[in-house]
């Protein structure tokens, strides 16, 4: 008696032939949006040797990339040059490439537009890879968003044209963990969270993420994947409240704040540190826990009470240390309006040219509608156009900072000197603790 046929799963010899192609280097990778997510994978798939291309609409910047110029704030400059280094690294606007892909990664922006998340940028990457894409390649998406958004809005317009996601179409979610300036976590050594549309979309998406990290996390499907990545900077949100809500407390009551967190981070267990400062920034902290609290009103009806609280308490920071450093003038005598006030770093976080979100720059914004007359020095800045402030930047001189009835140091870049610094000011008021000289006379620090 013949013996029964066994019948193949075609999902599982795709993600085999995939996997296969990924192992042996001959795969062709296209990374949709060259921010600096986008830019960063599309850089760590060229180094590990995959052919990679990365599409942009914007010209300009893919013509400085094409040329070996990295235009991209936040990503790792060492990284991007051994890429390019090796010719595996291309750059186009046009998506059509994506025709030629084994994997396609969409790695566009996700904002908040009155609160609520704007995908527009997530359905026309879709729409432009549905479009050209063909039978059996692999489709992740890394851009923040809320659970669901793969499936739910992604796929269907990948499956436009006819093709289905788990079946002739691989599809996955894995959420981008890059942080900006930070030289101590290189994008090898983050582990990646990959989640797939079925066992056989995890797989592949883990093989390909697996030559890029040195630990892949798969789990069970795109919304835990996606819902991990909001997790994470919520968190975040939520203890970086809690401190900046310390920091008020313990001025008003005169303790030491830092004091208080440097007592407490000695404890081995229990206990993370975090500490205060004008606010958040970023495109990930001051957003992504947005992302949750919306969606728990649209799909639950209840709010995220202790997310939303903490964005309150977070949002209010700026004017509250614009206030303190309108108190830290009037003690010496000086009206914050018509005072002369030198900021030195404007952008959301040290060492990182990025003012999106910037609580520097909210501070100010609330000391110029009180009369102030501003300046402002940053390495990565050099102009501010934001808020109602327009300012260029000043060039950083012991005159400049000699003539500033204060300088308000509210984003610490390590090119600053600030014992000389320091030495300059009539009064230095440190937003970040940077100095860690909060017995001198003429430092303040929130």
């Amino acid at each position: 008696m013949p013996r029964p046929r066994r019948r193949t799963d075609p999902a599982a010899d795709l993600s085999r032939t995939l996997v296969a192609a990924i192992e042996a280097n001959t795969a062709t990778v296209s990374v949709i949006g060259q921010g600096y997510v986008g830019l960063s994978v599309a850089a760590a798939a060229a180094r590990a040797g995959m052919r990679t291309i990365g599409v942009d609409l914007d010209a300009d910047r893919v013509a400085s990339l094409s040329s070996g110029q990295q235009v991209v704030p936040g990503v790792d400059d060492e990284l991007f040059v051994e890429a390019f280094a090796t010719g595996r690294l291309g750059f186009t606007t046009d998506p059509a490439v994506v025709g030629d892909s084994d994997v396609v990664l969409i790695c566009v922006p996700t904002p908040l537009i009155d609160s609520r998340p704007d995908l527009a940028a997530i359905e026309g990457a879709g729409a432009a890879v549905g479009r050209y894409l063909m039978p059996g390649t692999l489709v992740i998406l890394e851009s923040t968003t809320y659970p669901g958004t793969t499936e739910q809005v992604l796929r269907p317009l990948l499956e436009s044209h006819g093709r289905v996601a788990g079946a002739d179409l691989l599809l996955a979610y894995s959420p981008e963990r890059i942080n900006p300036g930070d030289h101590a976590h290189g994008f090898a050594g983050v582990p990646r969270v990959v989640g797939g549309l079925t066992e056989h979309c995890t797989a592949a998406a883990a093989a390909f993420y697996g030559r890029l990290v040195d630990i892949v996390h798969p789990v069970s499907s795109c919304r835990a994947a996606e819902l991990a990545k909001l997790l994470e900077n919520t968190y975040r949100l939520v203890n970086i409240a809690l401190v900046n809500e310390l920091a008020q407390l313990c001025a008003d009551q005169g303790i030491d704040t830092w004091e208080v967190i440097d007592a407490a981070a000695t404890k081995p267990f229990g206990f993370q540190r975090f500490e205060p400062g004008p606010g958040v920034g970023g495109h990930c902290i001051p957003l992504d826990p947005a992302y949750l609290t919306w969606q728990s009103r649209r799909d639950t009806g209840r709010p995220f009470r202790l997310v939303e609280l903490a964005k309150d308490i977070n949002d209010q920071m700026p004017s509250y240390t614009a206030r303190r450093i309108m108190d830290s003038l009037n003690r010496r005598g000086i009206a914050v309006k018509g005072s002369k006030l030198l900021a030195l770093g404007v952008t959301y976080k040290p060492d990182v040219g990025d003012v999106r979100e910037s609580a520097a720059i909210q501070v100010l914004a609330h000391l110029s509608s009180w009369g102030a007359k501003l300046s402002f020095h940053d390495p990565f800045v050099t102009s501010i156009d934001e808020h109602g402030v327009k300012l260029r930047r000043r060039r950083l001189t012991e005159d400049l900072v000699r003539d500033a009835d204060a300088v308000i140091l509210l984003t610490p870049h390590a090119t600053y000197d600030l014992d000389e610094i320091a030495g300059w000011s009539s009064l230095l008021f440190d937003a970040r603790n940077a100095t860690g000289r909060r017995d001198h006379p003429d430092i303040e620090v929130l």
